[in-house]
């Protein structure tokens, strides 16, 4: 029985250079033209690659956006493992501390901002499962920070937790437009920040 041929380096590199390409050719799309733009025909035409070989290295879009999603989580790590600790060990610092260093981490990622955009209009498996693995990033981050605190014995901690993590969401979403007539630049920012610690006051310090 005749052993298959080994790929020589040279064309490992090349499958390699063109792996790197078309993940490049789809997140200059993602970023340029958003989602709808996103396709096998405009991929293989970004990276100046047959159409074929979309299909043969990822087995479609959705191979390119799993590598996408990768990526973009490797961002989200990065500016998270950056963030300050909170300042004191009460409910209400870490919770203003977190959802300060979630935005940012937000802000700082386009890429992740793009596919959260695109899982608001469209239902499908794999944006579902990134939109998971994103919620257990951001899960397993705070468990990691989180002190031993004393959670208060009214309200529900859990429900305003999740409401302030959709605003923060949102409000990144919409970063450079506005949000119920506040304008999102250089000085509506700092009043979002002095607004969430006011909605947090009723945690106890």
């Amino acid at each position: 029985m005749a052993e298959s041929p080994v790929p020589s380096p040279v064309r490992l590199r090349d499958r390699r250079a063109t792996e790197a390409a078309i993940v490049e050719a789809g997140q200059r799309i993602l970023l340029r033209d958003g989602f709808p733009g996103l396709n096998v025909q405009t991929l293989a035409a970004e990276a100046g690659c047959d159409r074929k070989l979309v299909y043969r290295y990822f087995e479609g879009t959705d191979g390119v956006v799993a590598r996408l999603a990768a990526r973009a989580a490797a961002e989200l790590v990065r500016a998270l493992a950056g963030a300050p600790p909170a300042e004191g060990d009460s409910l209400r610092a870490f919770a203003r501390a977190s959802l300060a260093a979630w935005l940012a981490a937000l802000r700082a990622s386009p890429l992740t901002l793009r596919l959260m955009a695109w899982a608001l209009v469209e239902r499908s498996p794999l944006l579902e499962r990134i939109e998971a693995e994103r919620a257990a990033l951001l899960q397993a981050w705070m468990r990691e920070r989180r002190p031993r605190l004393r959670v208060p014995p009214e309200g529900d901690p859990a429900a305003l937790n999740a409401v302030l993590m959709a605003a923060v969401q949102h409000l990144a979403l919409a970063d450079g437009g506005a949000v119920g007539g506040l304008a999102l630049d250089d000085a509506g920012w700092p009043r979002v920040a002095a607004a969430l610690d006011r909605l947090l006051s009723v945690y106890p310090d």
